[in-house]
């Protein structure tokens, strides 16, 4: 029988932190003073991609995220691949599993000229995406975000440059450190948990929680898209549930009492168990979001910003 004296414990989902490492430090330091400390300390963290590009630090982000085990030992910490940290994963190449790189780039062969994919020393053995993050596109304006493109289509030029190497040079590979590309290495593409407590307003309530960066598919299946996540397939040219839209944005229906949170969106948005949290979107004036379950209480970087 389950103790029902017991305190349901911490879940702190992190939004996309893209390269903005004062951002994330603030953030920290925020969660840290919200949260009690017996409940921060032994807390499940769930970082939920995009931890690079468009920010400045892409590489101080990491070397934090990267210390976190050590400093933090009783929390649970999770790293949720982002489409973006995909893509850095498969120009250091360290994209799990056997893949052609060649059969992921036909798909999307027409798109080449428009994105300006990279085709300098080492392409053979990229990724599409990998390819598209690290080219340089010939637009400078991005019509659809209201932004200037930052080198690539994934903004891709700050990430090289905290790394002390210039946008789409294939020296990224020996500047990026070993204990980076194991983080990237093993980056999970989907988290589970049972048992998150919630509260709503009948109550709290006991989930199930599905992390994953940008949502599932409504009209898949929910288990064989589950256990491609899992197998972390790099056949596959786009991971829908790594970087969709509209086609990931709700819940999909065979789910009940499931929570299921991502970021990537470029918004906040909590409607019942869908949780999206990506306040900042990689965008300088916007804060970086964490959400804390069972509570629901948002924290941000910005929070106590004038004490």
């Amino acid at each position: 029988m389950a103790d029902s004296t017991k305190k349901p414990r911490t879940v702190i989902c992190i939004g996309d932190i893209h390269g903005y490492h004062t951002k994330l430090l603030n953030l920290w330091s925020n969660l840290q003073s919200q949260i009690d400390p017996e409940s921060f300390n032994a807390a499940t963290v769930i970082f939920l991609g995009d931890y690079c590009d468009r920010g400045p630090d892409t590489r101080k982000v990491i070397d934090f995220l990267v210390s976190l085990p050590e400093q933090y030992p009783n929390q649970k910490h999770v790293f949720l691949a982002g489409n973006h940290d995909f893509a850095l994963a498969g120009f250091v190449g360290v994209l799990p599993g056997e893949f052609e790189p060649k059969e992921t780039w036909d798909e999307y062969a027409d798109h080449e000229d428009r994105e300006g994919w990279y085709k300098e020393e080492g392409y053979e053995k990229m990724h599409l995406q990998a390819r598209r993050w690290s080219g340089k596109i010939k637009a400078k304006f991005n019509a659809a975000k209201g932004t200037e493109y930052k080198g690539s289509i994934y903004d891709a030029a700050p990430t090289f440059e905290s790394y002390g190497v210039p946008h789409g040079s294939f020296d990224l590979v020996k500047a990026v450190p070993e204990d980076h590309k194991k983080f990237l290495a093993d980056m999970v593409w989907v988290h589970e948990e049972d048992d998150v407590c919630i509260e709503t307003e009948g109550g709290l309530k006991h989930c199930r929680l599905i992390a994953v960066h940008a949502g599932l598919e409504r009209r898949k299946n929910v288990q064989e898209q589950l256990n491609y996540l899992k197998a972390r397939d790099c056949r596959i040219p786009k991971v829908t549930p790594l970087s969709g839209r509209k086609d990931v944005w709700n819940i999909p229906k065979e789910l009940t009492e499931t929570i299921v949170v991502s970021g990537h969106h470029g918004k906040l948005h909590i409607d019942g168990l869908r949780l999206i949290i990506d306040e900042g979107g990689g965008l300088a004036n916007n804060p970086v979001a964490a959400i804390v379950l069972p509570s629901m209480k948002l924290v941000r970087d910005t929070d106590n910003n004038s004490s």
